[in-house]
């Protein structure tokens, strides 16, 4: 929100993170505090660092895309996350599951692009090969590289699949 809006407002905020006022207040004053924000009465705005930080993580995280239920994607609502270059930290995925289910995601599978098709980490099966359908629309709408992961995140809520997956990328991005 930061990076497209010139000012945001805290309730603007609360109602787009779901966070109360409280949360709110303390998460600007954390921002601030890092030097990442800043506000006026006209609403909290990054900083020159704060916009340096938000590059770094757009140009890492650059894609994400809602995906529908398929074979190995079971979740009413699911989020999926592209993060470039970062195939050669994965282990074998459980790192990303466990943090994505520490934010409320019922499920989350962690796939590498290798040789233009999409495997689970330290694999050379191929994910999709009885759903060609489901991996053209990933290959189509995240346009992965030789070397990229995809986070793909599930849940009951179509919100807690989405944060779940940006968090469970921050931080494999994190881990670095």
């Amino acid at each position: 929100m930061l990076t497209n809006e010139r000012f945001v407002s805290r309730a603007t905020f609360g109602k787009e993170i779901h966070l109360g006022e409280g949360a709110v207040k303390t998460l600007i004053l954390h921002l601030k505090e890092a030097g990442i924000a800043d506000s006026t009465k006209s609403g909290t705005f990054l900083t020159e660092k704060g916009h340096r930080l938000t590059d770094q993580i757009q140009n890492a995280i650059p894609k994400e895309c809602k995906i529908k239920k398929c074979n190995i994607i079971q979740g009413k609502h699911n989020h999926a996350i592209l993060l470039k270059n970062h195939s050669k930290i994965v282990k074998t995925g459980l790192e990303q599951r466990d943090y994505a289910i520490l934010y409320g995601s019922s499920g989350c599978i962690t796939l590498t692009c290798k040789n233009k098709k999409l495997v689970f980490p330290g694999d050379e099966k191929e994910c999709f090969i009885k759903d060609r359908k489901t991996e053209n629309y990933l290959l189509e709408n995240l346009c992965p590289d030789e070397g990229d992961i995809i986070i793909i995140s599930s849940s009951d809520d179509p919100f807690v699949a989405e944060i779940s997956a940006k968090n469970s990328a921050l931080w494999t991005l994190a881990s670095v």
